[in-house]
């Protein structure tokens, strides 16, 4: 059944909580910045699935079709499901938006190059990420982009964990979104029980 606008949010939410959301106090988890955790965000059972992925794709397009983006991608491995679900359904609803991936190291054969994907130096693009904690990955991402001769426009995450990433970004790039921030879902989580 397809959800619409609001909708599509909430829904989305409730398969962040339910799939992607774990909280444990002993051990606290640890987090790829180093730092320890009660909570912990694996957003791929989330990202991976066709619901998942569908509502994603809806999400992302409405947050970028007034815009002159023509691509979006970010480092591997969190970044491609959003931009493959955002490619596919920006397809279908009439504004084809490209995906494309930053590789975490150069390929040592073939072009050698970070990024892959039918993107050309001078466009305009998203650069997205699953979670953003300390913003490290977008940041990488980010430059990889830049490397190729992309001009980064925005940043979107799934999910701002609010610990001061966005921040570090935002210093790069002139605007900085999330889906949904650690105070959306907690607060979704705690009204649904």
């Amino acid at each position: 059944m397809e959800t619409e606008g609001k909708n599509r949010k909430e829904r989305l939410g409730d398969i962040i909580l339910e799939r992607s959301f774990q909280y444990r106090e002993d051990p606290p988890f640890v987090l790829a910045s180093g730092k320890t955790s009660f909570y912990y965000f694996n957003c791929k059972p989330t990202t991976l699935d066709p619901e998942g992925m569908n509502l994603i794709g809806h999400i992302l397009f409405d947050m970028l079709r007034e815009s002159d983006i023509t691509a979006a991608g970010g480092l591997t491995l969190g970044a491609d499901p959003l931009a493959n679900a955002l490619s596919v359904i920006s397809f279908q609803r009439g504004k084809p938006l490209k995906s494309f991936i930053v590789r975490k190291e150069s390929k040592d054969h073939g072009t050698r190059g970070k990024v892959e994907g039918n993107v050309k130096a001078g466009e305009k693009v998203a650069v997205l990420d699953d979670v953003i904690t300390t913003g490290a990955s977008t940041i990488s991402a980010i430059e990889g982009a830049r490397a190729a001769g992309l001009e980064v426009e925005r940043v979107i995450a799934l999910i701002d964990r609010e610990e001061g990433g966005r921040k570090n970004i935002e210093a790069l790039v002139p605007r900085v979104d999330a889906v949904f921030t650690r105070t959306e879902l907690m607060a979704l989580r705690e009204k649904k029980g």
